[in-house]
């Protein structure tokens, strides 16, 4: 009887322990939701990022379409299709083709190289308010370009090298005044702003004693591309062609960089090294920038921030997309600079100026809360 006993009590227990197994395998097996959901939102986020590539190419295509379309003399699509296959028998072909399409292109050039400066000035100090503008970049390269208008003015070709020599030299100062055991993003911007102002009394001296030659360089001043030719292009698109190639090919030390310095040097980067480089590609970008379309602002602030806020800040998706939204919205400022008030044309650095001084406080105060 004993025995039945314990053959009754193994045979119940195994019969619980069955059920139990069998009450617990439904609760035990995957959900597929929460399973896929990390994949869901990584294809989430790679669709948006390709949508914003997307986008920023299309407002650009619209951006030069409108621009060449809109003006003081009105034109068709008809009389595009005719300027660019190469006729010229057209009535609006010499506006079209040397006029127009010389100046949108300018435009864009001059986008993508202050957004891709403004994206690396922004990513190498970590800090949402930099810019070429200022940290003292423009103020260096805008220097030296005027220098060799007013001095050497049948030497247009200098101008851009001697730009870039001037944003290099500007580069240079900031560096040396803010470093101090290593380079503070902080200190680097105060040293920055310091040093616009500097360069900035240098181009109004420069303009006291030159005074008979400066009004050809009033508009360069404020920023703006009227006059610029198929001349102005061939000068600066190298420069802008070489400085976008070799920016896309390193984001992956911008995307290093961001991790901060201690991890970046344990990963085996050269801070210093790296981020000096950093800095001579955003002079090289901003002074080609600055050699043809002069004095002007807050585009490599007010681009990169607003794409960063939507592809996030892996700089493989941020430099691309923000050279083609600094690119549209070039021409379209551009575009209104040059209609809105017809037949008063104001340079489109005026307009940039509206725009950014505006976002420039927003973040400002932004930065000051936290």
């Amino acid at each position: 009887m004993r025995d039945n006993a314990v053959i009754e009590r193994n045979t119940t227990m195994g019969k619980n322990a069955g059920a139990g197994e069998a009450a617990s395998a439904p609760e035990s097996r995957p959900e597929p939701g929460p399973k896929h959901a990390p994949e869901l939102k990584k294809d989430l986020r790679q669709m948006r990022r390709l949508l914003t590539g997307v986008a920023g190419a299309a407002a650009l295509a619209v951006g030069m379409v409108v621009s060449i379309l809109i003006g003081s003399v009105e034109v068709s699509v008809g009389d595009i299709a005719a300027a660019l296959s190469g006729d010229s028998s057209g009535g609006n072909y010499h506006i079209i083709w040397n006029i127009r399409l010389p100046r949108i292109l300018i435009g864009v050039l001059v986008g993508v190289n202050l957004a891709l400066a403004g994206v690396i000035l922004q990513g190498v100090l970590r800090n949402p308010l930099a810019d070429p503008g200022i940290i003292g970049v423009t103020s260096g390269a805008g220097l030296a370009a005027m220098a060799v208008m007013i001095l050497l003015p049948g030497r247009s070709g200098l101008v851009p090298l001697c730009a870039f020599a001037g944003a290099i030299t500007a580069t240079l100062f900031v560096y040396l005044l803010s470093w101090k055991r290593g380079i503070h993003p902080l200190r680097l911007i105060l040293a920055g702003v310091a040093t616009a102002a500097f360069f900035g009394a240098m181009i109004s001296t420069l303009m006291v004693f030159h005074s008979d030659k400066v009004q050809g360089t009033i508009n360069w001043m404020v920023g703006g591309f009227q006059g610029r030719s198929w001349d102005h292009v061939s000068m600066v698109a190298p420069y802008t062609v070489a400085g976008a190639l070799i920016t896309l090919m390193g984001y992956r030390h911008l995307n290093i960089l961001l991790l901060g310095d201690e991890v970046a040097k344990g990963l085996g980067v050269r801070v210093e090294a790296v981020r000096l480089g950093f800095l001579c590609l955003a002079s090289f970008l901003a002074a080609s920038a600055v050699s043809v379309a002069g004095l002007l602002g807050f585009v490599g602030l007010i681009v990169p921030h607003a794409v960063r806020l939507v592809v996030g800040s892996d700089h493989r998706f941020l430099l691309p997309s923000s050279a083609l939204f600094g690119a549209a919205l070039i021409v379209f400022a551009d575009t209104a600079a040059r209609t809105v008030f017809r037949p008063v044309e104001i340079p489109v650095g005026v307009l940039m100026a509206f725009l950014g001084a505006p976002f420039f406080l927003y973040l400002l105060r932004g930065a000051m809360k936290r």
